[in-house]
């Protein structure tokens, strides 16, 4: 009887806790029911309160709404603005990327534009520094330096002057050094030369005043300094023509590139600004008088511009520098009958039947009563625009009447057919 007892109560208390063990697991789930319930009532709140914001900002115009029309316009722009960035000048250079020459077209021609603006608006000084220019642009030491020297220390940084892509990062032993080209969608492209480090990376598009290196001494250099360069289809024009570095701003919002010609035909120039020096390189037989008569200037002022005598010893591919002003094409309107027979007029009454006196600093003219041909004899400051307003035609009759072409430059005394 004991036994039986003894097991009933054992039985009994397991019965007991397994009970209470099913109790307390169903207290758990009804918290976590209850916490699942709460959270769906919250999502379910917030969601309705932004339906209703929508809805108001739907059907009443509020500032939200403003903003919410501009960012489709501003996202076009910048599409616009990668996608030059990304193609800097592809206009100009016509898918030329080159990443190992300087010069893209150093293997293949180029045809130069006689005028192309450059866009200097957004332009950035490379240094940081204070400003000190060790070498300029230049002949020096029977060569060529294509660029303009600024002072820097080792480890200074360098900046992008303008917004661009990056076409080469490499490194010269004998000259550059450590260097960068950068191309820019105004068509110039700008080189960094005896850096210590890079910072940005081959392709790689940048914007004004980023850091892409760090100044050095890499390459042919005797000092610390940046070597800056800025070229247009390969051709390097002098930087301080460009930029006023002593204010670190451009000299106007607009640079205007003139293609310089003789003749018009290409010649041995480098600079090709409109009013600023431009270089000729000597050539075997060449003398100041020879190179005077060419670009319509004087030996003296060739001495002047260049440091030398009249009796210097000029050697093959010497630098020798020259003012020269380009002439380029430019329409004038057709003259009318009226203006034709007065300007006609005024030339016959000028000039005598026969022949003209020549006197100092005045143009010869030529001209008979029955209107025969007219000459002008070339002063300074003469341009074949001014010629045709001044005889009443055009600039491509007299370009047909000498044989000559539109962009060829004016030589001080040389004798044209104006009609």
């Amino acid at each position: 009887m004991k036994e039986e007892f003894y097991m009933k109560r054992s039985l009994l208390f397991i019965l007991c806790i397994f009970a209470l063990g099913l109790n307390s697991q169903a207290q758990v789930f009804k918290k976590s029911d209850r916490r699942q319930a709460q959270n769906v009532t919250f999502d379910a709140v917030r969601l309705e309160k932004q339906v209703s914001e929508l809805k108001a900002s739907y059907v009443t115009p509020t500032k939200i709404s403003g903003e919410l029309a501009f960012p489709k316009l501003d996202g076009y722009n910048e599409m616009v603005i990668r996608e030059n960035l990304m193609f800097p000048a592809d206009e100009l250079y016509h898918s030329n990327w080159d990443t190992i020459n300087v010069d893209p077209f150093r293997s293949s021609t180029v045809t130069f534009p006689d005028t192309y603006k450059i866009d200097c608006r957004t332009f950035n000084m490379p240094i940081d520094n204070e400003l000190k220019i060790t070498s300029k642009y230049g002949p020096r030491r029977r060569r060529m330096h294509q660029g303009t020297d600024l002072k820097i220390l080792v480890g200074d940084t360098i900046r992008s002057a303008f917004d661009g892509r990056v076409r080469i990062k490499s490194y010269e032993r004998r000259g550059y050094g450590y260097f960068l080209v950068i191309r820019h969608p105004n068509g110039l492209e700008t080189v960094y030369g005896h850096l210590s480090k890079f910072l940005v990376n081959e392709n790689q598009i940048i914007r004004a005043g980023e850091a892409i290196g760090l100044g050095g001494n890499t390459g042919r250099s005797t000092g610390s300094h940046l070597h800056f360069e800025t070229r247009f289809l390969g051709k390097s024009i002098n930087p301080e023509e460009i930029i006023d570095f002593a204010h670190g701003v451009p000299f106007k919002d607009e640079y205007i590139f003139h293609n310089v010609k003789v003749n018009g035909k290409n010649t041995n120039t480098y600079i090709t600004s409109a009013d600023a020096l431009a270089i000729h390189r000597v050539k075997k037989g060449e003398t100041l008088s020879v190179i005077s008569r060419l670009y319509g200037t004087t030996v003296d002022e060739l001495c002047r511009l260049n440091g030398i005598s009249r009796t210097s010893t000029l050697q093959i591919g010497q630098a020798i520098r020259f003012r020269s002003k380009p002439v380029t094409a430019a329409t004038s309107p057709p003259a009318t009958v009226s203006q034709t027979a007065q300007n006609v007029k005024q030339n016959t009454q000028a000039t005598p039947a026969k022949t003209t006196q020549t006197t100092e600093n005045k143009p010869v003219e030529q001209a008979t009563p029955s209107g025969g041909p007219v000459y002008h004899r070339i002063e300074s400051g003469d341009t074949l625009y001014s010629l045709a307003k001044k005889y009443g035609t055009t600039v491509e009759k007299i370009c047909e009447l000498n044989d000559i072409q539109n962009n060829i430059i004016l030589k001080i005394g040389q004798r044209l057919r104006c009609s």
